[in-house]
Order: structure tokens, then C-alpha cells, then sequence
């Protein structure tokens, strides 16, 4: 376990609210905009822009950050678990002496 997880976990946690709250922000001024403003044009671009200005930092966070996901997967899979019997290594097979090699 790794002290910084908390932290890393709490950013992107923080990132995904606010990413999942400018999207939401990003479908009032979609439907918002005129009839005529679609991919292409300037009114549709400006807006789209804006939104995307606006994401990129909690989209850092989550380049920055995300690795600690992979981190604490591993971790979490090489962990000893109460719940689940440590493997045995099957034992050694000595070679079959039937099965000698046919003259």
C-alpha cells in the first residue's frame, strides 16, 4: 500500500465529479445553441472549445493520476487473501519406468 493512493484517489475522484458535471453543463449549451449551429460551424465550434478548455485539467489529473488505479489492481491481485487458499505446488512426478522405450 502506497501512503500517496489516498491522495491520488481522492483527485480523480474529485476529476470525475467535475468532468461529470461540465458534461452535463456541455448538453444545456448544446441544445441551447441555434438550430443552425452544427459541428462545423462557429457557434457550435466556440462552444465546444470553451467546453474542452474547461476539461483539460481534471483530464490531467486523470493522466497524471490514473496509473494508481493500475497500481492498487496489482497490488491488490499479488495480496495474500484470508479468503482464498494459498496455492500448493503440486509435487514432482517421478517418469513412469512402464513406459521404457521399446526394443
Amino acid at each position: 500500500m502506497q501512503s500517496r493512493w489516498v491522495y491520488q484517489l481522492g483527485v480523480l475522484r474529485d476529476a470525475l465529479d467535475r468532468l461529470d458535471e461540465l458534461h452535463e453543463q456541455w448538453l444545456v449549451t448544446r441544445d441551447a445553441l441555434p438550430a443552425t449551429a452544427k459541428p462545423g460551424t462557429a457557434d457550435f465550434d466556440d462552444a465546444l472549445a470553451a467546453h474542452h478548455a474547461e476539461s483539460w485539467s481534471y483530464l490531467d489529473d486523470w493522466a497524471t493520476h490514473g496509473k494508481a488505479l493500475r497500481e492498487i489492481n496489482t497490488a491488490a491481485r499479488k495480496a495474500p487473501s484470508p479468503l482464498a487458499p494459498t496455492p500448493v505446488p503440486a509435487p514432482a512426478t517421478a517418469p513412469d519406468r512402464r513406459a521404457a522405450a521399446r526394443k
